[in-house]
Formats: structure tokens, C-alpha cells, sequence
């Protein structure tokens, strides 16, 4: 069975954001690197790359959010694949308006359960979903 093809997006995102991260250099030119290196069907790199170029854009706004709702775990205690399926649905939540919030908590939810541990799907399902409650409450930028 393949893979719809935003999920495809996500989980090639995810990865490529998960390689930045453990390169230590997130950076468009890391991201170049990455979709040189690995194989991706060409249908998934236009949102794939939104995706990547607007984690790396906002990625200190996004992280900010995410220590917030993630009382007791630091960023870089977080695995990799958490922190950064977190980061790909925290900034759908906040610039894609055409992405229903609770498919993108859904998605990042399986993506998580995939490829994470077996705690995966219920700690980004906490942080996501206080994300999504807020964001209608109030702003959830630092103004820091």
C-alpha cells in the first residue's frame, strides 16, 4: 500500500529535518544535500520543501512553542523524530491555514507511531493538541 502523498511529504520532511538535525546544520543548503543523497519521488519535494523551508525559516519561534508545551523535556532531550515531526505540525498549525489543525495532529501522530517508540504517538498528541487549544486562546509566539 503506498503512502498518500502529503504523508509521503511529512515523513520525507521529517527525515530530512531529523538528518539537519543530527549534522547539527539546518540549513536549505543541508536540505539540497538531503534530496541529492536520497531518492524521494519528485510529486513529494514541492510540499516537502515547504515544509523543510519554513521549519528552518521559523525554527526558533517553532522550538520556543514547543519547550513551552512540553513541560519537563527539554528540546535536545527529545528524540529526533519527536522533536521534529513536532516542529513540521507546529508550523502547519501556524502558517498553513489551509491544513485542517486536526489532520495535521493526526498525521503527526502516525508519522510518530512509525517511526518513533511506542510513547511517540501519545507525547506529540499532548504537546500538539495544547498547541492547536491555545491557538485560538492566545498567542502562543514569544515576544521575547
Amino acid at each position: 500500500m503506498m503512502m498518500g502523498g502529503r504523508r509521503a511529504s511529512r515523513v520525507c520532511a521529517m527525515q530530512a529535518l531529523f538528518y539537519m538535525d543530527m549534522n547539527q546544520n539546518i540549513s536549505s543548503e543541508m536540505f539540497e544535500r538531503y534530496c541529492n543523497s536520497f531518492d524521494s519521488p519528485q510529486e513529494i519535494l514541492p510540499f516537502s520543501e515547504k515544509l523543510v523551508k519554513g521549519v528552518i525559516a521559523a525554527k526558533p519561534e517553532i522550538d520556543a512553542i514547543i519547550g513551552r508545551f512540553s513541560s519537563n523535556w527539554k528540546m535536545s532531550r527529545m528524540s529526533g523524530v519527536d522533536r521534529n515531526i513536532m516542529r513540521i505540525a507546529v508550523y502547519e498549525l501556524l502558517f498553513c491555514d489551509d491544513i485542517p489543525p486536526k489532520v495535521t495532529i493526526n498525521e503527526a501522530i502516525d508519522v510518530g507511531k512509525k517511526f518513533g517508540t511506542k510513547e511517540s504517538g501519545a507525547f506529540i498528541n499532548g504537546i500538539l493538541d495544547n498547541v492547536r487549544i491555545s491557538l485560538g486562546k492566545e498567542d502562543i509566539c514569544s515576544k521575547t
